[in-house]
């Protein structure tokens, strides 16, 4: 071998020998445990929270009414206008009168002929049983009666002949009839008399349904017509609202209809007033819930009126289906929300174990888990969130 071939086989040799004993960083590096995370943790709690339903609604006036008038005729005078306040029994709206004041007259006078025709007093309220005539018909009725009961006794002693006792039987016949007439006629002069006692009492009637009063306490909500405007009967006039107490009407979802029952306090906010939060009492349900929405109609009273809660107002009903509902809850630093999802990690045999919740539940700076995710007493990181990953290693350095 020449010693040219042995100094290459020597120098490849060194070679060999210097890359074996060369170590990859990457590999060094792979090999090195990662360092710990510390983290501060607190425990899961168990704890009871109230549980309720939201649910839609409105604020209704306690009444609401079309004013009109029962007769027709042209406006004289409106008393109000839009937003003003009236009381029960006040004059909302004068009809001229005039025509209406005729037809009064005229019946009064029909009345006061049908009565002069039987000998009665136009002004006394009163109706007689009998009249003149009928009194005149009866003593003559009477008369020709004793007559002929003489006669009877007379015919039969022959003191009197036949033909003159039938002669008194007969007017005493003719004189009974005759009564019975009378009767009857005063019978259907008298009717008559009622029925224009009746006309007169309509016309009277419809005299006063010219000046339109309010039902009630309220508020005047639109004025529909005009003074000099000729309306017919039942045309509104008003609209007038009684606002107050004020009703809540909300639609309670089919899920919760075992849920609520009169009595049942119901709370609600609305826009009209922020930050505030209003109580009302259920009065009445709706026997059988909506076909299409499948809702249930309840009805409550505000337990306390307020000015600044308006009819027509939009709320949000709060209901209450159970006041003492058992929940596994941690801190609210816990949850860590990143991209829209809520994460937090449980702390297992020195370890960092996500858990995935769909939203943030809670209040006074404790979040509900769902059912199952974690127990009672596990500790979760609360501090460092945004560093940590599933199965990352952590240390303990606090607890909150």
């Amino acid at each position: 071998m020449s010693r040219a071939f042995s100094l290459a086989l020597l120098l490849i040799s060194i070679l060999l020998a210097a890359g074996c004993g060369r170590k990859d960083p990457q590999a060094a590096k792979a090999t090195t445990a990662p360092d710990p995370i510390s983290i501060k943790t607190a425990p899961a709690v168990a704890q009871t929270v109230e549980r309720a339903i939201m649910a839609t609604g409105s604020l209704q006036p306690d009444e609401t009414t079309t004013v009109s008038s029962e007769v027709p005729g042209r406006i004289t005078k409106l008393n109000y206008d839009f937003g003003q306040m009236v009381k029960k029994g006040q004059i909302l709206a004068e009809l001229d009168t005039q025509e209406l004041a005729l037809q009064v007259e005229r019946a009064r006078g029909s009345l006061a002929q049908a009565m002069a025709r039987v000998g009665i007093d136009p002004t006394k309220e009163e109706i007689p049983d009998t009249t003149p005539q009928t009194r005149q018909a009866k003593a003559q009725m009477e008369d020709a009666k004793s007559k002929y009961e003489n006669a009877a006794k007379l015919v039969k002693t022959g003191d009197i002949s036949t033909e003159r006792f039938t002669e008194l039987e007969k007017a005493y016949r003719a004189r009974w009839a005759a009564l019975e007439a009378t009767q009857d006629e005063l019978r259907t002069q008298l009717a008559a008399i009622r029925s224009l006692r009746a006309d007169v009492k309509l016309a009277e009637k419809r005299l006063r349904d010219a000046t339109v009063v309010a039902p009630f306490d309220g508020i005047v909500q639109m004025k529909h017509v005009s003074p000099g405007q000729y309306i017919k009967e039942n045309v509104a006039i008003y609209t007038v609202v009684k606002a107050t107490p004020l009703r809540l009407r909300a639609e309670i979802p089919e899920s919760a209809v075992s849920e609520i029952h009169v009595g049942t306090t119901l709370e609600f906010t609305t826009e009209a007033v922020p930050n505030a939060t209003f109580k009302a009492v259920v009065r009445e349900l709706n026997p059988a819930l909506d076909n299409r929405s499948r809702t249930l109609t309840a009805e409550a009273r505000l337990l306390n009126g307020d000015a600044r809660l308006k009819p027509g107002s939009f709320v949000q009903v709060r209901l209450v289906t159970n006041k003492a509902y058992p929940v596994i809850a941690v801190p609210k630093d816990a949850v860590y929300t990143v991209a829209g999802l809520n994460k937090f990690f449980s702390i297992e045999n020195g370890k960092a174990v996500e858990h995935k919740i769909p939203q943030i539940l809670g209040s006074n700076g404790m979040v509900e888990m769902p059912e199952g995710t974690i127990a009672a007493g596990a500790q979760v990181a609360v501090s460092n969130l945004p560093m940590l990953t599933n199965g990352a290693p952590v240390r303990t350095a606090g607890q909150n």
